[in-house]
């Protein structure tokens, strides 16, 4: 029997969606379109309501006001929620929901044997996924003699089982360990995109966030504060909270010196003059916070750096990390420039000079200064690395 859903892909639209808990508002008029086909991302930290919107988007919470479609079907406004059954979703969750007394087979086949499907159809579909997620072997095992990384990838092949379409991904990763997470991120993203559904993915973290997203949803205190490509995102951060949670090496107290014809700005910092962005506008003589992303920063001996676009710090600490070298960098003052990349080794103790690339660098006012440890709650190793 044919799913009443063909696994086409199909267009997700979030209209004005409030959520609230009581007095509480934990989605504040949330709009944001995953495109038929489209991987989406929705990425904040603890208690951003990222949560919230997917548990919205599944079925599992209602809404107080706004809507959400999936096609031309409206799956809920306030009047609506259509089941989560009905939606024509899979899902995987971060804590695997496999059920316990049933083999890695069945749990795989729930989903077509609530749609009715031939024994056959069924025999051959499981098998194929349980291949494809290299569980070929482990049909007749239960969850319980599995690893946490071989029960994730039959979370996995049940949400793909089915056909649906929409896959929902809540923080699958977050309980695996590095090498693990990295292989199962690839897998994620290349079935999903084989079977050419919608997904709606949520993270904290940022690397995992540009690595899997055709678009990404930033989202902070139940609101969606920034929309757009990966490249959008890194490249054009909407506010400091964009810029400092998707990624710093550092940052500068500065004042504008100069409102350049090419919309940035000529900052003074640390007795410096350096070039910068201006996502909000700037005028003359305003006080900024400069933010610098690691891939704007590039270390060269002092008697190289010639003056320009450069500060000076010394040398603190030097990281392996395989592809190069990882340096944090003491700028006059004390101020620390983190994740400073080079292929080579710089010693500890020697003074450079670092050279600040505009592209990556972001002048906001004073006045906006949003709290850091907010931003900087979900950031990980690898994004303060992170270069896109």
């Amino acid at each position: 029997m044919k799913s009443a859903h063909d696994g086409r892909a199909t267009r997700l639209e979030i209209d004005g969606v409030v959520k609230r808990y009581g007095a509480s508002t934990v989605l504040e008029d949330v709009s944001l379109t995953a495109e038929a086909g489209e991987f989406h991302v929705l990425l904040g930290p603890s208690g951003s309501g990222k949560s919230t919107l997917l548990r919205v988007i599944a079925g599992i919470e209602r809404v107080d006001e706004g809507r959400v479609l999936l096609g031309d079907q409206l799956l809920a406004d306030r009047g609506v929620c259509v089941p989560p059954e009905q939606r024509g979703l899979g899902m995987v969750f971060q804590d695997y929901a496999l059920w316990p007394h049933l083999t890695v087979a069945d749990n795989v086949a729930y989903a077509l044997r609530r749609q009715r499907a031939g024994r056959r159809e069924v025999a051959d579909r499981v098998g194929g996924l349980l291949e494809r997620v290299g569980l070929a072997g482990y049909a007749r095992r239960y969850p319980g003699e599995l690893s946490g990384g071989e029960q994730q990838r039959v979370a996995l092949a049940r949400a793909l089982v089915g056909r649906p379409r929409m896959l929902l991904f809540d923080e699958p990763l977050s309980n695996l360990d590095a090498d693990l997470k990295e292989r199962l991120r690839v897998e994620i993203a290349t079935l999903t995109r084989e079977t050419g559904a919608t997904a709606v993915y949520i993270t904290h973290d940022q690397s995992e966030a540009f690595a899997l997203a055709d678009r990404i949803g930033v989202l902070r205190d139940g609101r969606l504060v920034q929309h757009g490509t990966p490249e959008t995102i890194y490249n054009n951060p909407g506010s400091p909270f964009v810029a400092r949670f998707t990624g710093l090496s550092g940052e500068l107290p500065a004042q504008v010196e100069k409102v350049r014809a090419d919309g940035g700005v000529q900052v003074r910092a640390l007795d410096r003059s350096l070039v910068a962005q201006a996502p909000t506008g700037l005028a003359e003589g305003t006080a900024v916070d400069l933010l610098i992303r690691p891939a704007a920063l590039k270390l060269s001996a002092t008697e190289q750096a010639g003056g320009t676009h450069a500060l000076t710090g010394v040398i603190r600490d030097t990281a392996y990390r395989g592809r190069g070298y990882d340096h944090v960098v003491e700028l006059p003052g004390g101020t620390l420039m983190c994740g400073v990349f080079d292929q080579q080794p710089w010693q500890r103790d020697r003074s450079v000079a670092l050279a600040v690339t505009p592209s990556g660098c972001f002048a906001y006012p004073r006045a906006d200064r949003e709290a850091a440890a907010t931003a900087g709650a979900g950031r990980t190793d690898a994004t303060q690395k992170l270069e896109v």
